[in-house]
């Protein structure tokens, strides 16, 4: 099984415009540019708020356990469904799971096997 891994990292708002900008030029140049996949914060401490060990657990029951609905999620991490459901909600919102529509459940899922954190020093 090929392992598919999804980036994490740290940049300031300065640096994330300046490779925005760069990498639009490129295309308006007609140059072919690298699709990247990952999630970036502006701090450690935006993304400590954020990948909590709660929603690490999540992520790792839903890439293990693979449930078939959010109430599903909450019964395998022995958590109230109310928070479950905020946390799934969260991470999607940030791009870390998908939601899955199928008979009338809603199944979140992952896409990628690890997760790579990138920190700029």
């Amino acid at each position: 099984m090929r392992i598919k891994k999804i980036k994490i990292g740290i940049k300031d708002l300065k640096t994330a415009l300046k490779e925005f900008a760069e990498r639009a030029d490129a295309i308006e140049r007609g140059e072919t540019v690298k699709k990247e996949t990952g999630v970036y914060f502006t701090s450690f401490e935006a993304l400590r708020k954020i990948l909590t060990p709660k929603r690490l657990e999540l992520l790792h029951v839903i890439r293990a356990k693979k449930p078939s609905s959010i109430n599903e999620l909450a019964r395998m991490a022995k958590r109230d469904v109310k928070n479950v459901a905020e946390d799934v909600k969260y991470l999607e919102q940030i791009g870390l799971i998908e939601k899955k529509e199928t008979d009338n459940k809603t199944a979140p899922v992952t896409k990628y096997d690890r997760i790579a954190l990138e920190i700029a020093v």
